[in-house]
């Protein structure tokens, strides 16, 4: 399928945009690899819909952005252990959803995930969509002060909120569907810039959240969280964001290095499977 083809319109103002006239089933030729790393690199996260693809299609669709990053502490499909069934079912009320609250994926590794890509295999009528946010717009909406402030400043990301011996996943508190498995690896800690800069666009973002940014560094937790919390709160302003309404086929890809994004639970009762891939990012400098 030639490039001419393709079109890419933004959801929102801040990121966003639904890309039409290519069929990821089928490999993509080097116009439409180039154009859809184009759109993916300018957007931060794209969608498509009415996509039919096998795990095996998926997976190679995932391979053309490059090697599969880990993903761990979480239980993946037999058979393809690149891909994460992230489902609730409609039993699965009052617990807390997989991806759920405003994140940057696995931010607590060395290397975290240069982006993902989420595939809609069953969804609800309604419910369950996702919010992304720009973290470009995060970084260039505060005031020169506090960017000043910022500069050179490192965090430290640990996955033990979620992941830790004593994090929610111990708790029992997550799905019943998936088998999440905390462990002490869970607890450790990394350090990494709190403004990075991305290394296809140029651009710098804000890059700490809420679920794994533990604090600063040199800092105490205490001092650290009056502050996260403002950047956390600022970073998910609404203009910052976009939403999107999942079909069943859909495809989002987003750009893990320059967001964040949040699974939005409010479809008890009803049931959702999506697949995940994963793939692997760079240290952030």
């Amino acid at each position: 399928m030639g490039h001419n083809s393709i079109e890419v319109r933004k959801i929102a103002g801040a990121l966003g945009a639904e890309v039409t006239g290519v069929d990821l089933s089928q490999p993509l030729d080097d116009d439409t690899y180039a154009a859809v790393r184009g759109a993916f690199v300018e957007h931060g996260v794209i969608f498509f819909r009415d996509q039919v693809l096998t795990p095996e299609t998926h997976k190679r669709l995932s391979r053309c952005f490059g090697p599969f990053g880990e993903t761990p502490f979480v239980k993946t499909m037999p058979g393809h252990p690149e891909i994460i069934a992230v489902i609730k079912e409609a039993s699965d009320v009052k617990t807390h959803n997989f991806g759920g609250g405003w994140h940057s994926d696995f931010s607590f590794l060395e290397r975290p995930p240069l982006g993902s890509l989420l595939y809609a295999r069953d969804v609800p009528p309604y419910g369950g969509d996702t919010l992304w946010a720009s973290m470009y717009l995060a970084y260039e909406e505060l005031s020169d002060g506090l960017k000043q402030s910022l500069e050179g400043l490192k965090a430290v990301h640990s996955g033990r909120r979620s992941y830790g011996t004593q994090g929610l996943f111990a708790s029992g508190g997550g799905v019943k569907a998936m088998t999440v498995v905390p462990s002490e690896a869970g607890d450790a800690e990394i350090l990494h810039p709190v403004v990075r800069t991305h290394p296809e666009s140029g651009r710098k973002a804000l890059y700490i959240n809420g679920v794994y940014t533990i604090r600063f560094e040199g800092w105490t937790e205490a001092e650290s969280k009056p502050l996260l919390d403002y950047l956390q709160a600022h970073a998910t302003r609404p203009e910052f964001t976009c939403r999107f309404r999942w079909s069943k086929g859909a495809l989002a890809m987003w750009d893990n290095r320059c967001t964040q994004h949040n699974a939005i639970n409010d479809y008890d009762g009803q049931r959702r499977e999506m697949h995940r891939t994963t793939i692997e990012g760079e240290r952030p400098v």
